[in-house]
């Protein structure tokens, strides 16, 4: 049998064969140096035989403890050091070619200095955790540790190499970094209002019980739109952000907003019309339908304006726009609620006493021309500008973008549910693989 086909016990069984053959040649040679020699060298046959299944079983569990549990280890930490190594290498890659771009470089001591050993946490996202620490100037930032998953290097060198190159009033301000070995961090502008998903999502979903008036919310989805409008034809490079949404909208000390989060940002030239991704990528209930399927268009920067409008949508009607909770079932999804209210010219009313106001009736609006199922629809962010900045009086009924209000309730939400299935499976999917394009 050649030694390719032999399996590991086969191996320890022609080892225990080798070792019960010597014992065999010892006993032939009978050298009689003291009695003690002889009574282990005239060792009877009759009584080795027998033990030769002992020993196969000895030796095989001998080996298994001591060799091949011992190496299966080695070969796992030895994969495990690989994969940080090669993690470590593209970073410092970057890091050296970036170089001349980059903005201050931390070492991990100094975040334990100024976070005061992690501290105050200020919240958790998807890659991570974010702290709150205090500069020796007094300044506060936020410090943003990268979690030790397989995504942690594509995020870094994701969010170095966008927000590390813009300055903008509407795109929170990267001030520095930290890569040491496997510890990385991200070190931002500290926005003191946190996320704009805390104020946008009353309890009530009504207008009455919202923090902002709506002038300031449509001064809010203003400063937003220009802040995503920069990133598509401001910067040297198109960046499209992939990821907006409530949670990613940071708010100052004056409730000015601030994109956040460009892990799943991606730099492309100008002049390109489409972009090549292998996976979607984003958050459910904010993915434009083309990351799904290419049936409904290219991936383009109108895959951040659907984005867009899903979180305008939000912003009107101070509620998640799909919600099972609700009491009708008419109103479980908000934008085919809104859209046919808009479309029949009733009243509008979110609840049974309050009217809907002018500001949320331009926003409804100008969600719904974003989230257009086809691309091709969809306005750019320097239009969506001109239209906040505008009035709704010339502004025209969109097309209907998502399913029929005439289908009954039952199949609509099914059919919701059907492509919100598909899409968890995408994600799920996403986790388990790098993320690529």
């Amino acid at each position: 049998m050649p030694c390719s086909e032999l399996s590991g016990k086969g191996i320890l069984s022609s080892v225990s064969t080798f070792m019960f053959n010597v014992l065999i040649f010892l006993s032939c040679q009978r050298f009689h140096f003291n009695s003690t020699f002889d009574l282990f060298y005239n060792i009877d046959l009759t009584v080795l035989i027998p033990l030769t299944p002992i020993v196969d079983d000895f030796v095989f569990s001998a080996f298994g403890r001591f060799v091949f549990a011992p190496l299966s280890i080695y070969i796992f930490l030895a994969y495990k050091f690989w994969r940080t190594r090669v993690s470590i290498d593209n970073v410092e890659k970057f890091l050296r070619n970036q170089q001349p771009l980059t903005p201050l470089r931390y070492s991990y001591t100094d975040l334990i200095a100024i976070t005061c050993h992690f501290r105050e946490k200020l919240g958790q996202g998807g890659f991570g955790s974010v702290f709150k620490a205090t500069l020796l100037s007094g300044h506060h930032v936020a410090i943003k540790m990268l979690g030790n998953s397989k995504l942690n290097g594509e995020e870094f060198i994701n969010e170095v190499s966008t927000v590390g190159r813009i300055h903008h009033i509407n795109i929170v301000q990267l001030l520095g970094f930290c890569s040491e070995g496997s510890k990385r961090a991200l070190v931002y502008e500290y926005m003191p209002k946190g996320s704009l998903d805390k104020y946008i999502f009353s309890e009530k979903g009504t207008s009455a019980h919202r923090p902002f008036t709506w002038e300031k919310l449509n001064n809010i989805a203003l400063g937003v739109a220009r802040g995503i409008d920069y990133l598509h034809r401001g910067c040297d490079m198109q960046i499209l952000h992939f990821d907006i949404k409530p949670h990613n909208i940071l708010l100052d000390h004056n409730f000015n907003p601030k994109v956040s989060d460009f892990g799943l940002a991606k730099l492309y030239p100008k002049d390109y019309s489409l972009v090549s991704l292998s996976a979607a990528r984003g958050t459910i209930g904010y993915i434009a339908p083309e990351l799904v399927s290419r049936s409904f268009g290219v991936i383009s920067y109108k895959s951040d304006v659907y984005s867009f409008g899903m979180l305008l949508l939000e912003m009107a009607g101070g509620r998640r726009n799909v919600d099972p909770k609700m009491k009708n079932s008419s109103q479980v999804y908000y934008p085919s609620w809104i859209y046919d209210r808009l479309n029949q010219g009733d009243e509008l009313m979110i609840d049974k006493s309050i009217e809907i106001h002018e500001v949320e009736r331009k926003l409804c609006l100008i969600g719904l021309w974003c989230i257009q199922m086809k691309s091709a629809n969809r306005p750019s962010m320097s239009k969506v500008v001109e239209m906040l900045e505008g009035d709704t009086n010339s502004m025209e009924m969109p097309a209907r973008p998502f399913f029929s209000s005439s289908l009954p309730n039952s199949v609509r939400l099914s059919s919701m549910k059907s492509i919100s299935e598909q899409l968890s499976i995408i994600s799920e999917q996403e986790d388990l693989s790098n993320i690529e394009g």
